[in-house]
């Protein structure tokens, strides 16, 4: 059999055209396969037309008009035949097909801004490292372990106080020293409360024997003391501008104002048992009291009677903590049994949101750039917990101290929290992040270098 694959030697015989070569296909060989690789994007079938993107106007009229081989057999004069030319033109804009199998193809993904002339590129935030370890400890022994008491405040002049027994040292985080501000007698200590005022030109020590000093942090020097009008120890003081709370150990408290001698304001008999915590408002208009009588007292400036009694802890309520961004919102934990952070609107006498951390909550401190709070713990876990806000989800966990953390507190600008546990040690932390809005430069509120375990005494 010819196949027609060799050309003929005969002239005479009729020649054999032979296939290209591009066009040949094998007898035995399948034709080429489509790709099995299923196609990134699918618009619809091969043979069933896509209602959705057709014209059906336009599909009508295509088949009313007259085909071609018809119109040759009119006689059309060219004007005519311009006119139609012109009106499809103008009709189908330039197209000829009834049915649609697939939609349009989508617009392509603009890669660059609109504005051609922006060259702004937007930053990268880094990822944020919470540290497991304290930047720098310092050895507290013989450390009181009650948490009716307030042992830490840092002033806004950067000097963080601390009470050691009978003593109340200060140490300046800006160049790291460490100076003695007095030491009580043994008949009036030890002491059990400090408290800077707003402008660090006083600092408020609370003592065992019920009395209040008020010290010059400049020249070392007495003030001023209260005495006689407490019963208890002083384990609580907050300050309102001029005004100094005091809550001692019989439940009492009471508002002096510093500037005048008749100093006592206002006082407040609710409590059953020790103040363990007081906190004014930013707005300066609520105090809040926590008591070891498991309850929580909100005060208006312009009643002599609370606002609210909050009854549902169920231990020792000795973390307060004001929203920074929220004037009406405190948060509060509970003691050893309690175990539960608690949010509280102030205006309705609500609460809003109750989490159990598994742990007593000592002390908590929301962070003043940003939504978050770190709380104090005590039994089990003995640990120091980040939040995030409002959603409450755990953002980190320090677990470094070995026993109850009772004391916390912040430095002026936010970033570095200061914590003191029974296990004897004083640590700093660089926690919170620093706030472009207020917060510029981290110089000004930097903690100087300290030795490690450096002994306060």
């Amino acid at each position: 059999m010819d196949l027609g694959l060799s050309g003929s030697s005969n002239s005479s015989e009729r020649s054999t055209r032979v296939p290209d070569a591009t066009n040949r296909v094998h007898p035995y060989r399948h034709p080429p396969l489509a790709s099995s690789r299923p196609s990134s994007r699918s618009y619809g079938d091969r043979f069933i037309p896509n209602r959705s993107a057709m014209n059906m106007t336009l599909a009508q009229g295509l088949l009313t008009i007259p085909r071609k081989d018809e119109r040759k057999s009119e006689i059309v004069s060219p004007s005519k035949e311009a006119y139609r030319k012109l009106l499809a033109d103008t009709m189908l804009q330039g197209r000829s097909r009834i049915l649609s199998f697939s939609n349009q193809s989508p617009a392509p993904i603009q890669s660059f801004p609109n504005d051609p002339c922006s060259t702004q590129v937007q930053p990268i935030r880094k990822l944020r490292r919470i540290p497991q370890k304290p930047e720098n400890t310092f050895a507290l022994p013989y450390m009181i372990g009650d948490n009716r008491l307030n042992l830490l405040d840092w002033g806004s002049n950067n000097v963080l106080a601390v009470a050691h027994g009978n003593t109340v040292y200060l140490r300046n985080a800006t160049n790291g020293s460490v100076s003695e501000l007095v030491t009580v007698p043994e008949t009036s200590g030890p002491v059990t409360s400090v408290s800077w005022d707003p402008d660090c030109r006083r600092i408020a020590i609370g003592l065992n024997n019920s009395h209040i000093l008020l010290y010059d942090p400049t020249t070392n020097n007495k003030i001023s003391c209260f005495h006689g009008i407490h019963d208890g120890f002083v384990g609580s003081l907050a300050w309102n501008n001029y005004i100094l709370t005091s809550g001692d150990g019989d439940g009492t408290v009471i508002n002096n104002d510093v500037r005048i001698r008749s100093h006592v304001v206002s006082t407040y008999y609710d409590h059953l048992d020790a103040v363990c915590g007081l906190k004014w408002s930013p707005s300066g208009n609520y105090l809040a009291s926590g008591g070891n009588d498991n309850f929580i007292y909100i005060y208006d400036a312009s009643r002599s009677t609370p606002l609210h009694r909050f009854n549902n802890h169920t231990d020792t309520v000795r973390a307060l903590g004001w929203c920074p961004f929220q004037n009406d919102l405190l948060a509060s934990g509970g003691g050893e049994t309690d175990h539960c952070i608690k949010f509280w609107d102030v205006n309705s006498g609500t609460c809003l949101n109750s989490v159990n951390t598994g742990s007593e909550v000592c002390s908590l401190l929301w962070n003043n750039n940003g939504k978050e709070l770190l709380t104090s713990h005590g039994f089990p876990k003995n640990q120091l917990a980040l939040w995030k806000y409002p959603s409450m989800v755990q953002m980190a966990e320090i677990t470094d101290h070995k026993a109850p953390v009772l004391h916390m507190t912040q430095s002026p600008d936010g970033c570095t929290v200061a914590s003191a546990s029974e296990d004897e040690t004083l640590s700093l932390w660089h926690i919170f992040e620093k706030s472009t809005k207020r917060c510029t430069s981290r110089t000004s509120h930097a903690v100087g270098p300290c030795n490690m375990y450096s002994h306060i005494r």
